[in-house]
């Protein structure tokens, strides 16, 4: 039986290569490491952030220490927390395309859940109860109400939402911040029902999309304490993860995520729009544009430093590797290098990267300052974007919460 189970596997795999040409190497699940899978026994707060980093930003900004105070100063001032701000919750979410044609409710719900991380944040550092009780206003509002996402655009916005909606509920349930009992049954019924279905089996879109959802599922799934969707969730990143950032040593050819289907290089490198790779640090969609680039990089170390605070220290491994390549490779274009002329065409996009790439302290942080590996641009392009603030999607604040942050 399990000959002819290979024979076949075998006559399968060269026909697609007759057909397509040289073959590319996908992550297979017996390369994961089997330590970034759930723990035992879930820790809380520990989505992005775990109690011992809430009480060093704590103890920071009560010093009035920098960057951290500036970075409180400025997350307050931001929209998303003012006090006379109000939910604003949708039964059915509606995205399309760029989040258009439709568009029902999909800044709304991405900047709700932002609000709610926000306030949460607020309420932890100063212990001022409005704080809270405007976090838990944004959460119940929605658990009362949304039903589904639909149209293209729905599990990535699903993921951009989720993941906000995992870290404040995180920081408010276990902060004694008077979520009640009832509310929380409510908010978790929401992730597992309305969210979780929507991301957890993945996506064949951009690397970016695929990411965030895992991030989402990642995370909601440690506030489920639900350790069989946080495997699900692991194992998907785990095969996207290697097919988003280049290493040289991966060959002549970027990874294929599983998800794709691709079976040759040359299929590859038309995804990736780009025909060689002599450099550490490419992404999937460098030559997009940095934005999505952004975005990706962002949610690989938001689930690389989640998985730490869960016990499995995603940083020393290959995922923490890529990480450190990517920031590297991209901060040097976002400090002023010219692209190269065998990068993209001689061009690389930076629109909106000022904004959509403050996604370095997270890695800087892990990398850098706890690990103590070099990082010399990233550095720099750190410390250019202090204060980080949020795109208003998914990220948001994290010169609060991880600039200098070696609290575990």
């Amino acid at each position: 039986m399990h000959f002819k189970l290979g024979f076949l596997l075998f006559a399968q795999s060269s026909l697609l290569l007759l057909a397509h040409g040289s073959p590319i190497e996908s992550p297979s699940e017996s390369s994961h490491p089997l330590h970034g899978r759930a723990p035992t026994t879930f820790k809380h707060p520990g989505v992005l952030v775990n109690k011992a980093q809430l009480d060093f930003v704590k103890n920071r900004v009560a010093a009035k220490a920098q960057p951290w105070y500036d970075a409180y100063n400025a997350m307050l001032a931001d929209d998303l927390a003012s006090s006379t701000r109000s939910p604003s919750p949708y039964q059915t979410v509606e995205c399309g395309s760029a989040s258009m044609n439709p568009g029902n409710g999909c800044q709304e719900e991405r900047q709700d859940a932002l609000a709610a991380y926000a306030n949460a944040l607020a309420w932890y550092i100063s212990g001022t109860q409005s704080y809270a009780n405007k976090a838990i206003s944004y959460m119940n509002a929605w658990a009362r109400t949304i039903k589904d996402h639909t149209y293209s655009n729905a599990p990535l916005q699903t993921g951009w939402s989720g993941a906000s909606w995992a870290r404040a509920a995180e920081i408010i349930r276990y902060s004694n911040a008077g979520w009640s009992s009832s509310d929380i049954t409510a908010f978790e019924n929401m992730l597992r029902n309305v969210y979780l279905p929507k991301i957890i089996g993945g996506s064949k879109a951009n690397g970016n999309w695929e990411l965030v959802m895992m991030e989402a599922a990642q995370g909601i799934s440690v506030f489920l304490n639900d350790a069989s969707s946080y495997d699900k969730a692991m194992n998907i990143f785990f095969g996207r993860a290697p097919a988003f950032v280049y290493l040289t040593s991966d060959g002549s050819c970027p990874k294929a995520a599983p998800s794709n289907g691709f079976t040759s290089c040359s299929q590859v490198k038309t995804y990736w729009e780009q025909s060689t790779f002599p450099e550490n640090g490419i992404a999937q969609e460098t030559c997009r544009d940095f934005q999505h680039t952004g975005f990706g990089i962002s949610s690989m170390s938001h689930v690389a430093e989640t998985s730490k605070i869960q016990g499995s220290d995603l940083w020393t491994t290959d995922v923490g590797t890529r990480i450190r390549y990517a920031l590297g490779f991209h901060s040097k274009f976002m400090l002023g290098e010219p692209a190269p002329s065998w990068l993209c065409n001689g061009y690389v996009d930076l629109k909106r990267g000022r904004v959509d790439f403050q996604v370095t302290e997270v890695g800087y942080n892990a990398l850098n300052g706890r690990l103590g590996i070099p990082m010399t641009n990233t550095g720099i392009l750190t410390q250019q974007n202090r204060p980080a603030g949020t795109n208003n999607l998914f990220f948001g604040w994290e010169t609060l919460t991880h600039a200098s942050n070696g609290a575990f």
